[in-house]
């Protein structure tokens, strides 16, 4: 256990934190998999690019994507002060989530399980 005030402590704790502008949705109804297909496509490009490419982008993760992404930039513009033309996507990353587990009855009193994947997404801005 640390040493010291809390309020030492907890000054310590914040100082470590990340201030890049970020935004994350949790339990997204799309598989990992899918959602990182979307997400390979726009890593590293600015925002601008970015935006273009999920509005024409026909995979149901690039919707679920876009309004995460402008919810980023407007995290940035508001809460960091930085200016949306600067920006450009570091990072964004899917992680899995909780896997709801179904029942599909089928004949002679059988069952198939099917699977719906969740997944948390983040996307980390920066400045260039």
């Amino acid at each position: 256990m640390a040493k010291g005030h809390r309020s030492q402590i907890k000054r310590e704790r914040n100082a470590n934190k990340d201030t890049r502008p970020s935004a994350k949705l949790s339990y997204a109804r799309v598989s990992v998999q899918k959602a990182c297909f979307v997400l390979d496509a726009i890593r590293g490009k600015d925002v601008k690019t970015a935006l273009g490419i999920l509005a024409y982008n026909p995979r149901y993760a690039s919707t679920v994507i876009e309004k995460l992404l402008k919810s980023a930039i407007a995290n940035a513009e508001n809460n960091n002060g930085m200016n949306p033309d600067n920006l450009f996507i570091e990072e964004c990353y899917a992680d899995k989530g909780p896997t709801m587990k179904r029942i599909q009855p089928r004949a002679q009193g059988r069952a198939y399980r099917i699977e719906k994947r969740t997944s948390h997404i983040t996307i980390v801005l920066n400045e260039r």
